[in-house]
């Protein structure tokens, strides 16, 4: 790795020590079913957005709150206490693409229909609103 590589890395490495976030990589659903529940809690403070996905009848909101429920912990670790009620938020919530899995399905007359199995990358940030 050249210098200036390792610079940039190490520059990435240290903002990354102020932010708290967690991931959660390839959800076997489209991101497009994803973003729907993600976009209900964009901004929201904490313990009303972990309401909001639990009572959510989408499937992937289960998904999402072990992840805010991971985003939360994190924070916690990193500033050695409990978060307060109202202090947390969801700053950033995005969905990228993941893999397509792609197969085939039968079809009339020999023929067959391709199928699309997509899935997801799911990151989550949380913070204080005077810090952000």
């Amino acid at each position: 790795m050249g210098a200036r590589k390792r610079i940039a890395a190490e520059k990435r490495k240290e903002s990354r020590k102020t932010q708290y976030f967690a991931k959660l990589n390839n959800v076997p659903s489209s991101p497009r079913k994803m973003r729907y529940v993600v976009d209900m809690i964009r901004g929201m403070e904490v313990n009303r957005a972990l309401g909001t996905l639990r009572f959510s009848k989408k499937a992937a909101s289960a998904d999402v709150e072990k992840l805010l429920r991971s985003a939360i912990a994190n924070w916690e670790q990193k500033n050695d206490r409990k978060a307060e009620d109202g202090e947390l938020y969801v700053t950033t919530v995005y969905v990228d693409e993941g893999v397509t899995l792609k197969r085939m399905r039968p079809a009339p007359q020999g023929r067959g229909y391709r199928i699309r199995k997509r899935s997801n990358h799911v990151t989550l940030f949380v913070g204080t609103k005077n810090n952000d």
